[in-house]
This record gives C-alpha cells, structure tokens and sequence, in this order.
C-alpha cells in the first residue's frame, strides 16, 4: 500500500477524486470547499481591527482552518515518510524546449533567488517582497472572488458560470503568455 502511495497517480485518476470532494462535502454537510477563504478566517481571528469584511462569526467555519492544517501537516508527513523524488519527471521534448529557448544545460537558475531564497528573508528588501506580493496575491484572490484552482475545481464542480469564465480566461492568458509573449522575450 506504502508503495502505491509514493507513486505519482495518473491524471484521470487523481483529478476526478479532487473533483468529487467538492460536491461530496456541498451533499455531505452543506459546506463550500476553499482554500483562500481560510486567510480571511485566518485574519478575522487574529486582527482584531473593526475591518467590516472581518466582523463575522468565523467560529462557525472553523473546519476549513482544520482542512488548511491537514493539508500543511498531510505535505509534512508525505514528504517525510513517503520521500522525494531527487528530481522532478518532466517530459523529454519539455527539456529540450528548454534547452533550446534558454540555452541552458542547468535548470537550477530558473527560480529568481531574488524572491525563492530563505536568505533574502534577513533584509528589508525580502520582507517588502514578501509582504506586498502576499498583500498583491491576496487582494487578487479576493477580487476575483477565489483563486485560480478554486475556480477550476469548486466553481466548476458547482456549475458555476463567473467560474467557467474565470477559468477560460486563465488558460487563456497562460496560453498567450507561453506562445505568444514568452518566446519574444527570450
């Protein structure tokens, strides 16, 4: 069974149990699937600032911060117990594409140590990065009324129509971004 688990699981296997937690816990209990709506719980219960958006009874939603800490303990343990791969499988014509665009032969430089290093975090510059892109990411997620894979999997497992929308635009700015501008820029 362990061994089951440290395997990758395909697409259409993983994606529809993802897919179906979302209605099963809408049948279940009444209760909406969300990962973004946890920093507002989050922020409501520590921020006592007379903010109206965080004036409600966040007690009554208590169980997606118990989701929101399964997750970070289940990822904990997971990476303990079932290990890492030491590098990531990504397809074969993914790595020439980028050997090609990049001219690279080492893929260790493609995160900017500028934002993804722990040692930035012992300056000023790292906090302010830290702090505005959080803010930035956070308000995003609020404006468009969730994130990009809350809308993919809640919205659509839901039928809702701003979700479809949301998502279509996604992948199209992905797509734009991947094809179109990406390539220009390198």
């Amino acid at each position: 069974m362990l061994e089951l688990l440290r395997q990758p699981w395909p697409w259409y296997v993983a994606g529809p149990l993802i897919g179906l937690m979302v209605p099963a816990l809408l049948l279940l209990d009444n209760k909406a699937l969300g990962i973004s709506s946890a920093l507002r719980q989050i922020c409501a219960a520590c921020v006592p600032a007379g903010i109206p958006f965080l004036q409600y009874n966040w007690r009554s939603e208590s169980w997606n911060l118990w989701f929101v800490l399964g997750i970070v303990v289940g990822g904990f343990v997971g990476y303990r117990v079932l290990g890492h791969p030491e590098t990531i499988a990504i397809s074969a014509e993914t790595v020439r594409d980028l050997r090609a665009q990049l001219h690279l032969t080492d893929f260790t430089g493609l995160l900017p140590r500028e934002l993804f290093a722990l040692e930035n975090l012992a300056n000023w510059r790292g906090w302010v990065f830290l702090v505005l892109g959080g803010f930035l990411v956070g308000f995003g997620t609020r404006y468009a009324g969730g994130c990009t894979s809350g809308h993919a999997i809640s919205g659509l497992s839901n039928l809702q129509w701003v979700s479809l929308v949301a998502v279509i635009g996604f992948f199209a700015g992905g797509l734009l971004m991947t094809w179109i501008i990406y390539p220009l820029l390198f």
